[in-house]
């Protein structure tokens, strides 16, 4: 149960939004490549992309659905070779998550968008990995990975991912889904998530963010997923939603990310209240920062502005991102303490 949250003033809401502590279960590690480090390491391999200037690679941001997206989200990617790129890109991403008061981050990453160039299994983990040692060591962020499989691609090709990753399976806690979901429902993959389950894996998928409905019960009911990525479609089927709020089954929504590719009208429009009333295990992401306009803090600090949400539901928020991480139960404890005294000192 949450405790009872005492209202903090309108004024001072946007600060409790900042430094309250918060853990991000949502973020694409590629997405989070900004494009003057893109042209950095373009500079630095020697690799060729189709804009002069950062602002001209910045101004090509214009999306108008997932798809549009993902073709410059590729393209970005296509800097990325060396170990010390995948640990420079996950290091800039960790020095904004804490000065957000990020302190725990479940990173996504697209080993097939690389394997694919020639990069190794190797180099894409090795580096990611040790950028989250660090981020431990230096800023005192606990940060893990999670290996997604690309659904434009074959469920084989997904196999074979797997089995590149095995041997480094100590430093994934995790197996997701994601890319375009229109037209590639989760059951394509049934058979490789059964295996990642026989494994030991902890599970998720994006689901319901442009797919409907019913791709969030095949992914919790083929799929046996733990957490669903997105899920914003399910409230236009009420026995879903009494399912995700009895289960307690966690939706990791990324506001921004709905406004940029047009899931939602506008931030005003979004459904996150309604998730919450509902008592969803809503939590609040960035996804792909670099390109939808905001890390964490401007995730919830427009949306917050926009919606008229209030202290009690940022503290829902928060401690939802804990519960549904996938670290022990003495850690969640921790951070809640934390985040209770945080609360205390605004009320």
């Amino acid at each position: 149960m949450n405790p009872v949250v005492k209202p903090v003033a309108a004024h001072r809401l946007p600060e409790l939004l900042r430094q309250m502590p918060k853990a991000e279960l949502h973020i694409h590690i590629e997405g989070s490549l900004e494009p003057e480090l893109i042209f950095a390491l373009a500079q630095r391999n020697g690799v060729a992309i189709p804009y002069r200037t950062v602002e001209e690679l910045r101004s090509a941001y214009a999306f108008t659905n997932l798809q549009s997206f993902l073709d410059i989200y590729y393209a970005g990617a296509s800097v990325l070779l060396t170990e010390q790129d995948f640990y420079d890109m996950a290091q800039a991403y960790f020095a904004r998550a804490a000065k957000d008061h990020v302190v725990h981050t479940e990173l996504f990453f697209d080993p097939q968008t690389h394997t694919a160039r020639g990069v190794s299994m190797e180099t894409v983990v090795n580096g990611l990995h040790r950028a989250c040692v660090d981020a431990k060591a230096e800023l005192g962020l606990s940060a893990s990975l999670i290996m997604c499989f690309l659904r434009h691609l074959s469920e084989e090709d997904a196999f074979a991912t797997l089995e590149q990753a095995l041997p480094y399976r100590d430093r994934i806690i995790g197996i997701g889904l994601d890319s375009g979901e229109v037209g590639n429902p989760p059951e394509k993959f049934s058979r490789v998530f059964a295996r990642c389950r026989e494994l030991g894996f902890h599970l998720v998928a994006h689901a319901g963010e442009e797919g409907p409905p019913a791709y969030v019960w095949t992914a919790l009911d083929v799929l046996k997923v733990e957490r669903i990525d997105h899920g914003v479609q399910s409230s236009k089927d009420a026995a879903l939603m009494r399912r995700l709020a009895q289960d307690r089954i966690p939706l990791t929504v990324c506001p921004l990310s709905n406004l940029k590719l047009c899931v939602f009208p506008d931030l005003a429009s979004h459904n996150l209240r309604q998730l919450l009333d509902a008592g969803l295990a809503v939590t609040v992401n960035s996804d792909d920062p670099a390109y939808f306009g905001g890390y964490m803090n401007e995730n919830f600090t427009q949306t917050f502005a926009a919606t008229g949400l209030a202290a009690q539901h940022a503290y829902a928020l928060a401690r939802n991102s804990f519960e549904a991480s996938f670290i022990d139960a003495s850690e969640k404890r921790v951070f809640i303490d934390r985040l209770s005294q945080v609360f205390e000192t605004f009320s």
